[in-house]
């Protein structure tokens, strides 16, 4: 979950988030809560994109390759270090538009055919996991440093609370309706085609 933040389209310049539309945008792949977002945002899927690999993003936007980049991950932290401004942020997008409701981003599926006892006690396993590295949360930032790519301590430290925190513990029921929402509205645009049956575990 993105509270108030998310994945953000950069560029060299700053222009009118408008000016999207006529844009050559980099995304990270078309099957992502990311791409959603922003078809979301524009409110079309007819717009130019092309797929790169989301850690290569960056690169494309300084090197011309692309109008515009759809960052996610640690890429949120360091676009300015990288002389890109921000054109427009998803998550406060989100935010602001569903009234404070946090951007549904990625999420842990189980299949719906296994026992409810199976499902209950995997969905407790995974809590247990997330509420062990925010207890320990200086031995989780040191192992995660190992897979950071050029992030300092502090910014990896940063980026871990941005999306490892209460909401990935327990959605809640702002998290259940944020995805609920964020489903419902992709549906009835068109962007997706179908509305999954969500059942919480």
């Amino acid at each position: 979950m993105g509270d108030n933040y998310g994945p953000m389209i950069v560029a060299k310049e700053t222009f009118e988030p408008s000016e999207l539309k006529n844009k050559k945008i980099a995304v990270p792949g078309t099957l992502t809560s990311a791409f959603l977002a922003l078809e979301l945002y524009l409110g079309t899927d007819r717009f130019d994109y092309q797929v790169i690999p989301f850690d290569q993003i960056i690169k494309a936007v300084k090197e011309g390759e692309v109008d515009a980049g759809l960052i996610i991950h640690e890429g949120q932290l360091t676009y300015q270090d990288e002389g890109l401004v921000c054109i427009v942020d998803l998550g406060k997008w989100w935010f602001e538009k569903t009234g404070g409701l946090p951007l549904p981003l990625g999420g842990n599926v189980i299949r719906k055919d296994l026992d409810e006892d199976v499902m209950k006690e995997v969905s407790e396993i995974l809590r247990e996991s997330i509420k062990y590295s925010l207890e320990h949360r200086e031995e989780a930032v040191d192992y995660a440093l190992k897979y950071a790519r050029d992030m300092s301590r502090e910014k990896a430290d940063r980026f871990i609370g941005m999306y490892v925190n209460e909401l990935t513990v327990d959605y809640g029921e702002r998290g259940k309706k944020a995805i609920e929402l964020f489903l419902k509205e992709a549906y009835e645009k068109g962007f997706i085609d179908r509305l999954p049956e969500i059942k919480f575990v």
